[in-house]
This record gives C-alpha cells, sequence and structure tokens, in this order.
C-alpha cells in the first residue's frame, strides 16, 4: 500500500474550529491516521466499518456509544470505539480537546471482540496509552518496519483488554531465531523487510515473539537495528560522493528529512556536513 503524505487543514464551518491531520500509512491493519484540535465541534451520530482507538491530548471529549454516554480527558486511559456500533463526539469546554486516532481495520482487533468494547470503551492503561502514543511517534516517523512492531504490541495489548486472558506464551526468546531475523535485515538493509513478512520467512512465528527474540538477543529491537544499518549504509554513500537526497533514498529512508534526523541521532552532525568533511 503506498503512503499518503498527511494534509493539515483548518476547520471553518459554522460552529467549528480547529485542524486535522490525517493520512494513510503503509503499515497493515491501519485504515487511516487522524489528529485534530477542535474548540467547538459536534459529530452526529454515526458508524465506522473500522474500530477507532483513541487518546486525548488536551481538554475533555464526550461520546455516546450505542447510547450510553462517557467523558474522556487527558489521563492514562485509551478510548476503544468497536466498528458498527453508532457513536457521536462532542466538546464540552471552552477549551475543546486535543486528540489522536488510529482507525484499525478486523486483521487486528476482530469483529467478535465488538461487545467486550461497548461494555468498556475506556481502558485504564498506562502501559497501553504508552503503547499508542509511540506508535503515533513511530508513523510521523515513516518507519514503517517501527510501526508494524508497535502495532503488534498495541494489538497485544488490546486483545488481553478485550478477549480476557493474558497474551499467550510463545516459549522464551529464541537466540537462534534472533540471528536468522538478523541474516534477513542484513540482506535487505535498502528494500527494507515488513514484519508478517518476516514473521512468516521463519516459520510462521509471532510477530511480538520475534521482537522479543532480537532484543534480547542484540539489546535492541529489529527496528532499531535496521536504521542503523540504513545510517552506515549511508555514511559509505556520501563519502563516496552521493549526494544527500539521492543517499537517503539509495539507503532506505524515506527523504532526506528522514535520513537527516536519523543520521544526526547517529553520527552527531547532518548528512551534509559529513559529506563535505570527507572532501576536505
Amino acid at each position: 500500500m503506498a503512503a499518503i503524505r498527511p494534509r493539515s487543514s483548518t476547520a471553518g464551518t459554522a460552529g467549528t474550529a480547529g485542524t486535522v491531520s490525517a493520512w494513510r500509512p503503509p503499515v497493515p491493519g491501519i485504515a487511516e491516521v487522524f489528529h485534530a484540535r477542535f474548540t467547538d465541534h459536534a459529530y452526529p451520530v454515526h458508524v465506522h466499518d473500522t474500530w477507532a482507538l483513541m487518546i486525548v491530548d488536551g481538554g475533555r471529549v464526550d461520546f455516546a456509544l450505542d447510547r450510553e454516554r462517557h467523558g474522556a480527558g487527558v489521563s492514562d486511559a485509551v478510548v476503544l470505539l468497536p466498528p458498527g456500533v453508532a457513536h457521536d463526539g462532542r466538546t464540552v469546554t471552552e477549551a475543546g480537546f486535543r486528540k489522536r486516532v488510529m482507525y484499525l481495520d478486523t486483521s487486528v482487533l476482530p469483529e467478535r471482540l465488538t461487545g467486550a468494547a461497548v461494555d468498556a470503551p475506556l481502558l485504564a492503561d498506562p502501559a497501553l496509552r504508552e503503547r499508542v502514543h509511540a506508535l503515533h511517534l513511530a508513523l510521523g516517523e515513516r518507519d514503517t518496519l517501527e510501526a508494524q512492531s508497535r502495532l503488534a504490541f498495541v494489538r497485544e495489548r488490546l486483545h488481553r483488554w478485550l478477549a480476557g486472558h493474558a497474551p499467550a506464551a510463545y516459549g522464551a526468546p529464541t537466540a537462534g531465531l534472533a540471528v536468522r531475523l538478523r541474516e534477513l535485515l542484513d540482506a535487505r538493509v535498502a528494500e527494507g523487510l515488513g514484519l508478517e513478512e518476516a514473521a512468516a520467512e521463519l516459520g510462521h512465528v509471532h510477530p511480538t515473539h520475534l521482537i522479543r527474540s532480537f532484543r534480547t538477543a542484540y539489546g535492541l529491537p529489529p527496528h532499531a537495528y535496521l536504521t542503523g544499518r540504513r545510517v552506515e549504509l549511508a555514511r559509505r554513500l556520501l563519502l563516496a560522493g552521493m549526494r544527500p537526497a539521492e543517499a537517503a533514498t539509495a539507503a532506505g529512508f524515506y527523504d532526506q528529512a528522514h535520513l537527516t534526523r536519523h543520521f544526526g541521532r547517529h553520527v552527531g552532525t547532518s548528512p551534509a556536513r559529513f559529506a563535505r568533511s570527507g572532501r576536505t
């Protein structure tokens, strides 16, 4: 799936003031990402064909789900609205509210869990909220493998809430599995590797078990390892005379800005300055 770049707009219809940013990331299972700030807005009663996973970053929002009203503000709670169930939403204070929403399809959460979500749409879980926040950051960075990895752990936590049981035990982290994943990543530094694809190639292991095995063996998650390898590749390309914009895409980064962010963290300077240093 091709990524659709975020678009921001300022709402200016009668009775509404705010800003929105929405895009479709190239991450299987996430149909849309929607960030919004509203000072005065009321959604009509409607339904989605996806799950809506929301965190509130400012103010407070009031909503009705299946004719029962709820309120959510800035807290450790996460709001989960199931597909096919009528709901609305509105501001309740003059300050309005800020929210971040991910619309997840039924490959992430099956529809059979709808009843549990209707009964308890507010999930008071600090660890889950932190995972959702980190997933939004990864989506903003255009880091597909990191986003897929973080989505796997969000999904695991949501299943724990809705299905009423702890995540399945996959056994102790496996060093051999980690080595095989590292070999796959090393072979596909520039083109990258999807988490589900890697899990299938390594024997249809569970994605979270794969990530935990890699982190136990090497001290960092697979997406961080791949980013480091891409920075190493970009360094070689820059010193060989390639321009930063070309080196970025050749090394597997989304664009030059994406390379610059990670290059600064890893090397302590910009790609352009690093390239010039090799010519002095």
